[in-house]
């Protein structure tokens, strides 16, 4: 018994119909970084912090106490032990301050890791200034070894009155596959 005419039109046309979706699906998967990228921006979510800015002398608000809280975070598979060597300080914002990380590598090879950074509440992040910080580059371990790593940063003066906890995450990738050469 053959198909008909009009049944394998009607398979071909669903064929078409899926293979389509499917490319619409991995079309839309690989626009997703660059739109979730446009949409932190455009709302002001997620605190994406740019990178260094140089650093300017600002009024020091000495009125003014804001709690730091500093959250490290290991993306899956990223062996490396990876933490703030302060977790919580109080600044006053217009204020420079440095405080330091903990990276290891346990690893019995050399690893790249890359620290991604985000601030909240979100309204904090165009508040944050930083001029050194380990997570605008790319850090290389060797199989072993330790590394303190600096995080200079001040609060802007005209941060909101309203905010009084600013934390500030990092969460380490394996950049081993998209190591600067």
């Amino acid at each position: 018994m053959t198909d008909s005419p009009k049944t394998s039109f009607k398979a071909a046309k669903i064929a078409l119909k899926w293979g389509f979706a499917a490319v619409a699906m991995f079309g839309f998967g690989f626009a997703l970084v660059p739109l979730y990228d446009v949409f932190c921006e455009f709302t002001g979510i997620n605190g994406k912090i740019t990178g260094p800015v140089e650093r300017v002398e600002q009024w020091v608000d000495t009125t003014r106490t804001i709690k730091v809280q500093f959250i490290t975070t290991n993306n899956a598979g990223m062996p490396w032990e990876f933490e703030a060597l302060q977790e919580e300080i109080e600044v006053h914002p217009g204020a420079w301050t440095q405080v330091e990380f903990w990276a290891l590598n346990p690893t019995q090879k050399d690893m790249v890791g890359q620290a991604v950074p985000s601030v909240s509440p979100s309204e904090a992040t165009e508040y944050v200034q930083k001029t050194e910080c380990f997570c605008f580059s790319q850090q290389t371990l060797a199989a072993g070894e330790g590394r303190k790593m600096p995080l200079i940063f001040a609060l802007d003066s005209k941060l909101p009155p309203h905010i009084r906890t600013v934390t500030m995450s990092y969460t380490i990738f394996d950049a081993g596959a998209f190591a600067e050469k």
